[in-house]
């Protein structure tokens, strides 16, 4: 289980991560997961990926201000720099990362 204390450490730790907030009961969260982590490791190997349960650490959401789900939060060096909810497109993701990712980690 993840907590407040592991998530900032990875994010002050690697250049690229990204936090997959998430429930159980969400079906959306489930179908679409599995399809962004492989189009992120595909395409940006440097990222670090971190799946929160928000049912489990409500209190890592509230830190991070979310509060609906799925929620994609992408950062670069500690630093936020896109956020998704509800309603995205694996695609919308990606193109929003490539220029940024490419300029930081290539």
């Amino acid at each position: 289980m993840q907590t407040l204390d592991t998530i900032n450490q990875t994010l002050n730790t690697n250049d690229a991560v990204m936090l997959y907030f998430s429930a159980p009961t969400c079906n959306v969260c489930h179908a679409l997961k599995p399809k962004l982590v492989e189009a992120i490791t595909t395409e940006f190997p440097s990222f670090v990926i971190k799946s929160i349960d928000i049912s489990e650490t409500p209190e890592i959401a509230s830190h991070f201000t979310v509060f609906t789900i799925p929620t994609v939060l992408i950062f670069f060096q500690g630093r936020e720099f896109l956020r998704k909810s509800r309603h995205m497109s694996i695609s919308e993701v990606t193109d929003a990362i490539r220029r940024p990712y490419s300029l930081m980690l290539e």
